[in-house]
């Protein structure tokens, strides 16, 4: 989860792991996609270099020569110690193998053509680690969920923390909600994260290239629990269970407050720990109240895409029916601030116009489908939401905070079907909505030295790269131009080792990948959470204060504490490779959800 910054916290420092950091560090250093590149696409790396570039060559797992070139031009400066980037163009490199890059007196990771695997399998094995209840994968956890107290929402010392103040207030109960995932490397669990992520994974079951059981399987865990979350008979969407820390009077503690193993909540019966053993569980509204709508579209989407699949007819209409119950519990008059967490500060999302477009897109496909006659009503109703995101919410790209990618690509689709007229958008305003997001990151990526489409200095950069990378796809499935496909593997290729930290921001995806995620199972079992995806770098102000302490059960990660990548800070932003820096190195599963669809479509 994105924490805010406690006020008992320092809050973060440093940069990244790939060389040692010290005076006689090599003059040059290669950066490449450490996973690889298909055979076809334009492929470059890149070398940083306080000198001048010469050629490079590339060599197999052999030793052989199997390409060489000259550097390309300057694309400008990092940080004062690496003042040169250049352009390694290995696109004439298409024979399938192992390779390594020789430049500059230094050599690459390791890198495939035609890569046997992409992350995206250990992905899903992120997700089944993230898993909570029963059917967690590790041990049973969270079992006292099954029979949760509701709470009022608790009152916050401050706009800017997440500290309560007071008690918190009963209002119901028992109810269930036992299952799901954790949100990120902490337990909470979330309902505004957990459907957009369900979303994308039935997304990317539909729009792979083969159906994929386990993608299908976990998609499925997570539209068992968001069917726990709402409950049909009262109308009623459950957010949130758990809370972050405690109170300010020190009468219990939150999640946030202790570091632990999951399964140990249910029996942990220490003073002020009631919370942690007896989970809070948070509504959106009172029964029967209109809901956030960001909440409502983007839950009734991941309904509707799993009934856009589901090969009963009976369990598809039911779906169907469910989604549309949800969706039309939507509050889109006098909406206020938007209902995502306690605090809002967590996920403060703003714009939710793209969530009701996505949701009605969603629900006119599976209408559609299915023959049901309210799907031009749907359909009609998405494009109005479109319209109003497209004259009100542009400005940001695919992300937790904006699906209107995917809302745009799927409301195409359900419009051609249609086959009619008369709706609030035309085929050429969404085709048009989804190149001015391909050309918000194209034009960063043309004066960035490493062709990143997305932000460094600010969160979720990862995530962003991915959305762009996902949308480059989307774009040429709904026109059949390929204006943006390199544009979109440059993205990959930046988050997966491409870039100024020479790292692979996906664990296990490459020679060197995140090493010390800020993620409690991970650091205290001292087994890697591969195929977690962390935010990445992240504004250099955030670190000013240092990192922190440990928690008396966090195993210092890295062990000697150095920071190996101080020396690539540059452009306002830090990385930190370790499991104190949550705001570089937590994982998300809102991360690896789109990380998993962006690199399914790829592979199409």
């Amino acid at each position: 989860m994105r924490r805010l910054i406690p006020a008992t916290l320092a809050l973060a420092l440093l940069a990244t792991m790939n060389a040692p950091a010290h005076a006689g560090a090599a003059p040059g250093l290669v950066r490449v996609d450490q996973v690889g590149y298909w055979p076809g696409e334009t492929k470059h790396a890149y070398l940083m270099t306080s000198g001048r570039a010469g050629r490079f060559t590339v060599v197999d797992r052999r030793g052989r020569v199997v390409l060489t070139g000259r550097a390309g031009p300057d694309r400008g400066v990092w940080n004062s110690r690496y003042p040169h980037v250049h352009d390694l163009d290995l696109t004439r490199l298409r024979t399938p193998g192992r390779y390594r890059i020789k430049a500059g007196g230094a050599t690459s990771a390791e890198f495939a053509i035609a890569p046997t695997r992409t992350p995206a399998a250990d992905m899903l094995g992120f997700f089944g680690l993230q898993r909570d209840g029963a059917d967690a994968t590790r041990k049973p956890s969270h079992l006292n969920d099954r029979a949760a107290s509701v709470y009022e929402w608790p009152e916050f010392t401050g706009p800017d923390t997440d500290q309560i103040k007071g008690e918190l207030t009963k209002v119901g109960g028992p109810v269930d909600v036992e299952g799901g995932w954790f949100d990120a490397g902490d337990y909470l669990k979330f309902t505004h994260i957990l459907a957009y992520v369900d979303t994308l994974l039935w997304a990317a079951q539909r729009d792979g290239r083969a159906p994929n059981h386990a993608l299908r399987k976990e998609a499925a865990h997570g539209l068992k629990y968001l069917d726990k979350m709402w409950d049909e008979e009262s109308k009623t969407l459950y957010i949130q269970v758990g809370i972050g820390v405690g109170n300010v009077e020190g009468a219990f503690v939150g999640d946030h407050d202790i570091w632990r193993l999951p399964e140990a909540d249910d029996g942990d019966d220490a003073e002020g720990h009631q919370f942690i053993r007896n989970r809070p569980v948070f509504r959106a509204a009172a029964p029967g109240e209109p809901i956030s709508p960001n909440l409502a579209g983007r839950t009734a989407a991941a309904f509707a895409l799993a009934a856009q699949l589901e090969p009963s007819h009976r369990r598809a209409r039911k779906l169907l029916d469910q989604a549309a119950s949800i969706y039309a519990m939507a509050k889109t008059t006098d909406v206020g601030e938007l209902v995502t967490s306690l605090p809002h500060a967590f996920y403060p999302e703003s714009v939710w116009r793209d969530d009701m477009q996505l949701g009605g897109a969603e629900l006119a496909l599976a209408a559609q489908r299915l023959r049901d006659p309210r799907a031009g009503q749907w359909l009609a109703e998405a494009a109005g939401w479109a319209r109003g995101y497209l004259d009100e919410e542009q400005g940001d790209t695919l992300n937790l905070y904006d699906v209107s990618a995917l809302a745009h690509a799927d409301l195409l689709k359900a419009m051609r079907a249609a086959r009619t007229g008369g709706l609030a958008v035309t085929e050429a305003d969404l085709i048009a909505g989804l190149k001015a997001q391909l050309d918000l990151g194209a034009s960063r990526a043309a004066t960035d030295p490493f062709r990143a489409g997305a932000r460094y200095d600010t969160f979720d950069s990862v995530p962003h790269a991915f959305g762009l990378a996902a949308t480059a796809r989307l774009y040429r499935s709904v026109t059949r131009d390929r204006a943006y496909d390199v544009f979109g593997t440059q993205q990959r290729n930046w988050a997966l080792g491409a870039n100024p930290w020479g790292v692979s921001f996906v664990a296990g995806a490459g020679e060197n990948s995140i090493g010390c995620p800020h993620h409690q199972i991970a650091n205290i079992t001292g087994k890697p959470a591969i195929g977690a995806v962390v935010n990445g770098p992240n504004s250099a102000s955030l670190f000013e204060g240092g990192l922190g302490g440990h928690f008396e059960e966090m195993p210092p990660c890295p062990p000697d504490g150095v920071d190996r990548y101080a020396e690539f800070t540059g452009h306002g932003s830090r990385f930190v490779d370790d499991v104190r820096s949550w705001q570089a190195s937590e994982p998300a599963d809102d991360f690896a959800a789109i990380a998993l669809y962006a690199l399914t479509l790829s592979s199409t």
